[in-house]
């Protein structure tokens, strides 16, 4: 039976949801926690990939990039993170300006669209410096577009520099910076990140942050960290958070759920989420956000498979080539210990689930649509 049919047979709470759905009404808080703990597996798949085909038809997008980590030093004292270190520990880094250029410089003829350019908040590097970043990428890769700089590092780099958030937000821009990604939110509830994230910046500050950035027409992402300690509750305010914004400003591009991994961290004894939660938890995250126009599995977080799997649930993202160049999530223990996949792969996962693979840029321009018949 076609999955629209389906949708109208569905009864009691799930058919009233179903119904909402098919005349692209907007669910309620209280009816995304009911998903979460009471819909079934496939109905969810169905549900999720309803909303997809209603926001990007059968395609899923993906661009080639590669990601710069300036540096793993961090102030900050996040329970989650695998990835920190202090000054002078033996597995820290921090690129000098001529390393990044050196970087930069070696995917020169990659054809690559994007750099993704995330770290620690080190304590002595300045606004100047992470401009001076960004003009030095420019100038090895002049075409590419640099998406960087979670809201908490810009809060800081803004701060050392005695700036506004939107005067710091426009020296970044003037710099080159064409957009931001969804890092730092983790999870809004206050009291969930006193725990988790106890020196961060707030969760009002995170969302102030975005809000200047789109007023200054620099899109962004979104993502969540989930599977912690965190409910269904936590979740669909930290969703219902990100929609009230996207309603306000349209400025959020794509929403990423990020699954918590306990290697190397305090949170450690925590169990992860299973590879059926992390599903539902896409399916859900594409039904309740009907105003952000993408879902993005990051392959490198959960694995090929898992990210393939993902496509029944709502998913029309899979971020990108990576070029084995982040180590966020391999420090933490995730499958994939070397991300990087070649275009042609990427391309053949999408087309043998039936869907059109689209090569994008950062802001989801259209480079390439693959016919069936295409050759690498």
């Amino acid at each position: 039976m076609h999955s629209a049919a389906i949708l109208t047979n569905l009864k009691g709470q799930i058919g009233q949801i179903a119904g909402k759905i098919s005349r692209s009404e907007r669910i309620t808080p209280d009816e995304g926690i009911w998903l979460y703990e009471h819909a079934e597996t496939a109905e969810l798949g169905i549900l999720a990939s309803q909303v997809k085909k209603k926001l990007s038809s059968d395609k899923v997008f993906f661009n080639r990039n590669f990601h710069i980590e300036p540096t793993n030093i961090c102030i900050h004292n996040c329970l989650f993170c695998s990835y920190r270190r202090r000054v002078n520990h033996a597995e820290a880094w921090e690129f000098s300006l001529e390393d990044i250029s050196e970087l930069a410089a070696s995917h020169a003829g990659e054809n690559i669209t994007e750099v993704h350019i995330v770290g620690g908040v080190h304590p002595s590097r300045d606004l100047n410096y992470y401009c001076s970043l960004i003009l030095t990428v420019k100038e090895e890769l002049p075409k590419v577009q640099i998406k960087a700089y979670t809201a908490v590092e810009i809060d800081y780099m803004a701060h050392k520099a005695g700036l506004s958030i939107n005067e710091g937000l426009q020296k970044l821009k003037e710099a080159g910076l064409d957009s931001i990604p969804g890092g730092g939110a983790e999870i809004f509830d206050e009291e969930i990140r006193s725990k988790i994230a106890p020196d961060k910046t707030s969760s009002v500050k995170w969302l102030e942050i975005h809000e200047s950035a789109h007023n200054l027409g620099i899109p962004t992402n979104a993502t969540m960290l989930y599977g912690h300690i965190e409910n269904y509750t936590h979740r669909i305010d930290h969703l219902n958070r990100l929609r009230e914004l996207q309603d306000k400003t349209r400025g959020f591009n794509c929403f990423i759920p990020l699954k918590y991994h306990r290697t190397g961290n305090t949170l450690s004894p925590n169990p992860e989420t299973t590879k059926i939660e992390d599903l539902r938890n896409y399916a859900v995250s594409r039904i309740f956000l009907d105003n952000i126009p993408h879902l993005k599995a990051y392959w490198p977080m959960i694995g090929k498979e898992m990210a393939e799997l993902s496509l029944s649930f709502g998913v029309d993202d899979l971020d990108g080539t990576i070029q084995d160049s982040t180590k966020i999530y391999s420090m933490a223990g995730s499958k994939e210990q070397n991300p990087a996949i070649q275009a042609s792969e990427l391309v053949e996962l999408i087309q043998r689930n039936g869907l059109v693979a689209v090569e994008r840029d950062s802001l989801y321009k259209t480079l390439k649509i693959y016919k069936r018949d295409h050759t690498f």
